[in-house]
């Protein structure tokens, strides 16, 4: 399993533009194959920030989630949004021993 954490810095003026364009390909990325949850939060502390916290089965899954329609036209709307490239983080869970 892995998880993906992409941190978006939104122009103030265009986060209700992000917000309903992400409706969209939240909705369509939780039917892909290999998803198991989607969600994007907001910062508390920072309202331009948006977190989009994504958990798959695989990295497998992610190669066809980009290439997806929706994926593309979330890339159009967010290009026009971002006031800062988006940091993106590939993440898996640890292995801790707690003894």
């Amino acid at each position: 399993m892995i998880y993906v954490v992409a941190t978006l810095t939104v122009k103030p003026e265009m986060r209700a533009e992000l917000i309903e364009g992400a409706k969209a390909c939240i909705a369509a990325t939780r039917q892909e194959p290999g998803n198991i949850a989607y969600d994007m939060h907001e910062s508390v502390t920072d309202p331009a920030k948006m977190v989009f916290v994504e958990q798959w089965e695989n990295v497998e899954a992610l190669g066809p989630h980009r290439q997806t329609d929706h994926m593309k036209a979330f890339g159009r709307i967010a290009a026009k949004c971002l006031a800062a490239p988006p940091k993106i983080e590939i993440i898996t869970p640890a292995t801790v021993d707690a003894r």
